[in-house]
């Protein structure tokens, strides 16, 4: 009896080790997975890498948050949150035409490239200088965790600025909303756009693109899932800087 007793408790046990096993098995391929998902992203072109050179007009400067573009202005600056896993300095020069325009950036670095990891990163930003307006905004991720940020911290902000990009929070009637997209974009999903406009005041400000997509913003090549483009990049990015300037108030 007892010999079957203690045979019956090493079948258990030989259960039970292998169900541990199996479970630390899959732990470890959901983290290999997860890693690998995280640190395979889309990279800066060469374009984009000029871009981060300081000119005659915007002074560029690598800082202890990602980057900082100095133009000629003197009142306004916009926090920038990039896309989820794409390297920050692609929007090098979408940013750098924003500063030349008087809208300076301070360009923020993300754990991992992902601003869900960094959405409250802007506090720290906005510290180290002394703008009288500021705006904070992002493209596709980045410009929904930006839009939660401001949600949260509407006290600080001026403005938001959605790059494809939609929010999920109540955003308060005084801020100043500037909602740009391409209307080739294949990536962003319509319905929760819509009702992100929902979720805005009524004086938000917004641009379908002709011909331009998801990736557009930035300079980082093609995006899977996105639609053609049919504009370059470059003529993408000069439309929206030209809205969101004339937009500002």
């Amino acid at each position: 009896m007892e010999a079957e007793q203690n045979k019956e408790k090493s079948g258990k046990s030989k259960i039970r080790k292998r169900i541990l096993i199996t479970v630390l098995i899959i732990l470890l391929l959901a983290l290999s997975a997860a890693g690998i998902y995280l640190m395979t992203y889309y990279h800066a072109n060469d374009r984009a890498k000029e871009a981060l050179q300081s000119d005659k007009s915007v002074q560029v400067e690598k800082t202890d948050y990602g980057w900082y573009f100095d133009g000629p202005g003197k009142d306004d600056a916009l926090v920038f949150y990039p896309g989820a896993r794409v390297e920050e300095t692609a929007y090098a020069p979408f940013l750098h035409l924003l500063a030349e325009r008087g809208l300076d950036v301070c360009l923020v670095k993300m754990p991992f490239r992902m601003a869900v990891f960094g959405k409250n990163k802007a506090t720290n930003v906005m510290k180290q200088y002394s703008y009288k307006n500021w705006y904070i905004g992002g493209h596709s991720m980045g410009g929904a965790m930006a839009a939660s940020y401001a949600s949260a911290h509407s006290g600080k902000l001026k403005g938001v600025i959605l790059c494809a990009a939609y929010t999920v929070d109540r955003l308060d009637d005084y801020l100043q909303v500037i909602s740009v997209y391409g209307d080739r974009d294949r990536v962003i999903d319509r319905k929760k756009l819509e009702k992100g406009r929902e979720l805005s005041p009524d004086s938000m400000a917004e641009y379908e693109i002709p011909g331009a997509n998801h990736a557009g913003f930035g300079d980082y090549g093609s995006q899977r899932g996105d639609g053609k483009a049919e504009i370059p990049p470059e003529e993408q990015q000069r439309l929206a800087v030209e809205f969101i300037i004339r937009n500002l108030k």
